[in-house]
């Protein structure tokens, strides 16, 4: 009820300071309450004076995550760009109040909530929570937000930055010593320097992953290896067979879904030459469906 807040927010002569902790206690049951009653505007307000008490009391890290509720009740509103700013300035005094995982965990959930609604700023949360972990020297956990933002960079086709950033990943996973990641973060390099028109960049990400200052080691004749330098052979000598072969194969149709969509929408440079089928007799039903086939894929399938 409201006369309990007032109550415990007021001062007599014998009362001289506010009561936060109480008054807190009683909007953090109301906002419950209303939550509850999915009276979610209200429950949103409750939580910001549960916040503003924990405040004035010093309680930080019970404001934070009293302003982190008011955001997710914005979320349940489809408020998006209200809730971020909830989230982000909860996360912001997680790690002025030096509890900086608790923050990036916090802008992991934030980049989640609105992926589905706006790509943009999810690659941005993504990176501030990546960001936030590399400086408290986590870098698993920074590598794999990282992961995140390059992905969704693929996936609006900002090639340049998505290059950076996987650059970067592969570098954290390296220096943790998580080398066959490193094999994978070097065809998703590949693949999206081809997409660049870049082949000399793609080479050089192939070239440096088995050389003596950047060595991974057991990327020079591996799987991973063997087929990056085919798909470049292929795209060098324009050759479509070949870079359908490889783009098609199980190491990267069986990628990150991003990734894999890449591989086959990938196409040799000034449109690639086919090797000629087989000259069958007229009539003959294999010589049909290979003419078929090749007409089909006339243009090239990567």
């Amino acid at each position: 009820p409201r006369h309990t807040f007032v109550a415990c927010l007021s001062t007599s002569f014998m009362k001289w300071k506010p009561d936060y902790d109480s008054a807190a206690s009683e909007y953090a049951k109301a906002a419950v309450a209303f939550k509850n009653a999915k009276q979610l505007e209200q429950a949103k307000d409750a939580y910001l004076k549960e916040a503003e008490c924990h405040t004035n009391n010093r309680a930080y890290p019970c404001a934070f995550w009293a302003l982190e509720q008011a955001g997710m009740m914005l979320k349940d509103m489809q408020r998006m760009p209200e809730a971020i700013q909830y989230i982000e300035k909860a996360s912001t005094m997680y790690v002025e109040n030096g509890t900086p995982d608790t923050a990036a965990m916090a802008l992991d959930r934030a980049g989640k909530l609105i992926e589905p609604v706006d790509l943009d700023k999810a690659v941005h949360l993504y990176q501030q929570a990546a960001s936030v972990f590399e400086n408290e020297d986590r870098l698993r956990q920074a590598a794999e937000l990282l992961g995140k933002a390059s992905r969704l960079l693929v996936r609006l086709r900002r090639f340049d930055e998505a290059a950076v950033s996987l650059q970067k990943e592969k570098n954290m996973y390296k220096e943790i010593e998580n080398y066959p990641t490193c094999f994978k973060k070097t065809i998703a390099q590949v693949l999206v320097q081809l997409h660049r028109n870049d082949f000399v960049a793609a080479d050089k990400c192939v070239r440096e992953s088995y050389r003596f200052i950047s060595l991974i080691p057991g990327f020079s004749g591996s799987e991973d290896c063997v087929a990056m330098e085919q798909l470049l052979q292929a795209y060098d000598e324009q050759d479509e067979d070949q870079m359908s072969r490889v783009c098609n194969s199980p190491l990267l149709k069986y990628m990150d879904n991003d990734y894999a969509k890449l591989a086959i929408s990938l196409m040799v440079p000034g449109g690639g030459k086919k090797k000629k089928s087989p000259i069958t007799p007229e009539g003959d039903v294999g010589g049909t469906q290979a003419a078929e086939e090749e007409d089909e894929y006339a243009g090239g399938l990567c």
